[in-house]
């Protein structure tokens, strides 16, 4: 059965995917979206009459109130995503990340659908030998992490929700970044040959972009079963240090050379591995794996994709 969905920041770098995939699928998808990073990520879809796109701000709750009010299932992207960003605009982070969740919640029905992205990043500083999984504490170490922890918080509350904690994202979008870790690495190690890598023991887990469409698809066909939970979401095979990851894309870029510096700080202090069993075990696994969207992120890179790339920061 096809849905009514609303996804706001639909135009971004897991929105745009999404989206994508959903209207190829028959559903009815609204997104609603500034376009600040790109006024292209969607064109490929507006030949579908089952697509449509408002240019607008998650603040505006006049406007919000309008356009949820038939919607089965609301998926919130929209924010501003990442520790640096919302450090640097913390009132306007607020009023995104975790006011508009707040004034969704109260416009919603009972009967409507939230299917809420968090970060892993919340775990901040794990255990040394030890994995976070859903038990596990969030002590968040950025204002970010903070926000978006409150935030799940509240949709608990509403209940009818689904929540996931994604691990680093990376692979190809319509809307492209190079700020993300496995992204970034990539892009510099093609422009450089070296990576400089600090606190290079720092631990993290990572995700295809397209395992987290996949993610956000699965939850929609199994939401009953998934009703009122939180998972969890990356590749089990894929929790690596910096310095791992570092190895990894050196398989692919020979001529790349890693240095490691343990003077320097590192301002970013997460450092965790992730447990994605919980997901596992009701039939979702992550499939794309790190080495394949390696290969993908530097054939993307030497077409020079990246002179088009706005990041976030």
């Amino acid at each position: 059965m096809t849905k009514k969905i609303l996804i706001t920041g639909g135009a971004g770098y897991i929105g745009s995917m999404l989206v994508t995939e959903l209207v190829y699928k028959g559903n009815e998808v609204t997104v609603l979206d500034k376009l600040n990073y790109s006024i292209n990520s969607l064109s490929h879809l507006f030949s579908f009459k089952n697509f449509n796109l408002i240019i607008g701000d998650v603040s505006d709750f006049k406007l919000m109130k309008k356009i949820v009010k038939n919607k089965e299932i609301i998926i919130p992207l929209a924010g501003l995503v990442g520790a640096p960003l919302c450090d640097k605009f913390p009132k306007l982070a607020k009023r995104v990340n975790y006011d508009s969740i707040l004034h969704l919640i109260k416009i919603l029905k009972k009967r409507q659908k939230i299917i809420f992205p968090n970060t892993n990043s919340g775990y901040g500083i794990g255990k040394k030998n030890k994995f976070c999984n859903e038990e596990s504490p969030l002590n968040p170490i950025s204002l970010y992490g903070v926000l978006k922890k409150n935030a799940e918080s509240e949709v608990l509350k509403f209940g009818n929700c689904v929540v996931f904690r994604l691990a680093t994202v990376f692979g190809f979008s319509y809307r492209m970044r190079t700020d993300l870790m496995v992204n970034n690495f990539i892009y510099s190690a093609l422009k450089s040959k070296k990576l400089n890598i600090f606190e290079p023991h720092f631990r993290r887990n990572y995700i295809h972009v397209k395992d987290v469409v996949n993610a956000f698809i699965f939850a929609i066909e199994n939401f009953k079963n998934m009703r009122g939970n939180v998972y969890n979401l990356g590749l089990s095979t894929a929790n690596l240090t910096k310095l791992q990851l570092a190895k990894e894309i050196k398989k692919n870029i020979k001529e790349l050379k890693i240095y490691t510096n343990y003077k320097k700080s590192d301002p970013d202090k997460r450092d965790y591995f992730v447990s994605n069993r919980k997901i596992e075990k009701l039939g979702f696994r992550a499939k794309f794996s790190l080495q394949g969207g390696i290969v993908e992120l530097i054939k993307v890179f030497r077409l020079g994709f990246d002179k088009k790339i706005k990041n976030n920061y």
